[in-house]
């Protein structure tokens, strides 16, 4: 067997046991015989570039280039469905059924309705071509790169007989375990935790990172095909089809012949729902017969051969024991009843979300209370009612502290908004850890810092603020339990290492109110520095995208505090970095008059690194192979199209190494 016979067959077998794994969960070979297999393709593939495919197992590990989302358009229109919460809804929908095609006995299909996100994959002659979110129903964002990554999803169909392009349309969803396991490992690193599955999953896809993405729990179910040719004449046929391609078609899929079945398939999945491993929020019901959902046809937002039976969020009734007031890292106060342990959802629950002093003066809620508690898939359920006959004689009005229940100091509360907050910013404990564990989490300055450690730190006054982490010394550290000689150096050259974390991220690590990760970027491309970002006014801060009056006001508050001020001269002292360069000190001409184009992924350098080294000795960076290209720098897992082009055109291709021996002195 040749290198390129190999290759072929290592995809194959991964493909498949990747299909056993994810699809069908049912595994053949062991974790490490598998990657055994994954190691070998990727050895043999970095040998050969040239047979490098973008569809091959590898390329699921996702790419660390940045890139903005584009917009793509949808073949057919992603339409949303009616929704009901009473069987008498349904029985309406039958009838009207009836109604449109007299005299036709009817099928149904009912499947479960997953509570992720909607997600439509392209695929020609059998390849993903293109995975698009639901957007407005028309068009949406061009995903692929991300949807590349989750390995329940095939890029290459196995089987015969599907369409040479159609469309099928899934729900990207993160499993209870997955969940937590993300939530886990978001709290070893100092990231708040997300709130519930869906939310997780939709933020995961619009990460502009496919390796962050890649290291996502992500999972996608399939429920619709849309295109012409299909395999079937009805629904349900042609997904026991896309099953045989590779797509993930669960097995709660069930076709009903009439209402009685059709109330028999909601009933049981009300009960069993909770024994699922991922949630769902209720159940879709669907004519089975194409030709009979083309009579039905659509309104302007949704088909007539369909409806959505919305289960009641799941709630249970208990007593309101006490309440804890939590402060944040921003000063904001959140109150959190404490119950008597109560079973819902399959979970015993002891704690639940008060939300602020509007609601609970709105609920009129009282220590003591019998209330009622929801959990609609968020982590800490909310209390959404009080059983007021239950209500003691001798109750009274709760009063809403008045001071932090941390640092005593008088809270505060703005006109137009819900919260307290406490202002004790530089005094007050949950705030300074807060804000430690926000500066030194993986997306911000990356310092491999766990949470009991920025505990550890503060109690015994070695870190108050976010520069007292670039003091530290070993003889320090270790006086910290579980700290020797080696976790005490992986500690320093962490927070060593975050010097060259880049301004964008410095600058939301700051953690000045509502900068976020892609506001920081935009703030960092309008103003380069943060000299020049601490001397705008108002009304050049507004000048700048997505920054509104409250934005601009918060920026400007922040530094207008000389404690800040004096923090980020200190953070530059250390070697932070503070602003970015539009031109890059050279460092020869070794290059000058070279035009080149970077792509693949490199293992010594990051691509920012190559085209800083490329600028700072004279050469250019060019976006696409043409004629002017004088060499293409080609690292892992590039695409073969530039390959194709660059040998077309004669243009040299060298590797990493060849590069570093072109600007070596």
């Amino acid at each position: 067997m040749n290198v390129e016979e190999r290759i072929k067959h290592l995809r194959k077998i991964i493909d498949h046991h990747n299909h056993c794994y994810y699809v069908m969960t049912k595994p053949e070979i062991s974790d490490v015989e598998y990657d055994h297999l994954m190691r070998e393709l990727i050895e043999l593939e970095k040998e050969h570039p040239e047979l490098m495919d973008p569809n091959s197992p590898t390329q699921r590990i996702g790419s660390d280039i940045d890139n903005e989302f584009l917009q793509a358009n949808h073949d057919y229109p992603m339409l949303s469905l009616a929704n009901t919460y009473s069987f008498e809804e349904i029985s309406e929908f039958v009838k009207k059924i009836g109604k449109l095609i007299p005299g036709e006995p009817v099928e149904y299909v009912c499947e479960l309705k997953y509570d992720g996100v909607s997600i439509n994959l392209q695929y020609t002659d059998g390849t993903l071509s293109k995975a698009i979110t639901r957007g407005d129903g028309a068009t949406g964002d061009d995903v692929t790169a991300n949807v590349r990554t989750i390995k329940s999803i095939p890029l290459v169909l196995s089987g015969t007989g599907y369409p040479r392009r159609f469309e099928i349309r899934g729900e990207i969803i993160i499993t209870h375990e997955g969940f937590e396991r993300m939530n886990r490992e978001r709290a070893d690193t100092g990231d708040p935790a997300f709130a519930n599955p869906r939310n997780a999953a939709a933020g995961t896809l619009k990460i502009q990172n496919s390796a962050l993405v890649a290291q996502r729990p992500l999972d996608c179910f399939m429920y619709h095909l849309a295109g012409s040719e299909l395999p079937s004449d009805n629904h349900y046929e042609t997904m026991m089809a896309a099953r045989d391609w590779g797509f993930k078609i669960p097995a709660s899929i069930t076709k009903c012949r009439n209402l009685p079945e059709v109330f028999g398939y909601i009933n049981r999945w009300e009960h069993e729902r909770n024994d699922l491993p991922f949630n769902i929020d209720g159940i879709v019901i669907k004519v089975n017969s194409y030709r009979q959902q083309g009579k039905l046809g659509t309104t302007a937002k949704s088909p007539r051969w369909a409806i959505a039976y919305k289960y009641k969020t799941l709630q249970a009734v208990t007593r309101l024991k006490s309440i804890d007031f939590q402060v944040g890292r921003t000063g904001a106060v959140t109150p959190v009843a404490n119950l008597e342990p109560v079973q819902l959802a399959g979970t015993r629950v002891k704690r639940a979300s008060l939300h602020n002093a509007d609601q609970i003066a709105l609920l009129d809620i009282r220590l003591n209370d019998v209330v009622t508690i929801e959990k609609g898939g968020e982590i800490i359920p909310k209390v959404v009612g009080v059983e007021k006959q239950h209500r003691r004689p001798d109750s009274e009005p709760l009063k809403y502290i008045e001071n932090c229940p941390e640092c005593g100091t008088k809270l505060i509360r703005k006109t137009d908004e819900a919260r307290h907050y406490c202002p004790n910013e530089t005094g007050c404990p949950p705030q300074i850890k807060g804000r430690l564990n926000h500066f030194a989490s993986r997306r911000a300055m990356d310092i491999g810092l766990a949470e009991a450690t920025i505990d550890q730190l503060f109690e015994k006054g070695l870190v108050n603020n976010v520069a007292d982490f670039y003091t530290l010394q070993k003889e320090q550290l270790m006086l910290l339990e579980r700290f020797a000689d080696k976790s005490a150096d992986n500690l320093l050259q962490s927070i060593l290492e975050s010097k060259k974390v880049p301004f964008e991220r410095v600058l939301y690590a700051l953690g000045i109110r509502y900068i976020g990760e892609t506001l920081a970027r935009k703030i960092v491309k309008h103003f380069k520095s943060m000299q020049a970002l601490s001397g705008a006014s108002y009304e050049d801060l507004i000048a700048v995208e997505e920054i509104g009056g409250t934005i601009a006001e918060s920026i400007l508050q922040y530094f207008s505090r000389e404690d800040n001020l004096e923090l980020i001269q200190k953070l530059s002292r250390h070697g932070v970095q503070m602003s970015v360069s539009e031109h890059q000190p050279v460092q020869s001409m070794k290059l000058n008059g070279k035009n080149f184009v970077i792509s693949g992924v490199f293992q010594h350098s990051s691509r920012e690194e190559i085209r800083h080294l490329i600028e700072s000795n004279g050469g250019h960076i060019l976006a696409a192979i043409s004629g002017n290209t004088d060499y293409l720098v080609a690292g892992e897992n590039m695409g073969p199209a530039k390959l194709e082009k660059a040998g077309k055109l004669g243009i040299p291709v060298i590797s990493e190494e060849d590069f570093y021996l072109m600007i070596r002195i």
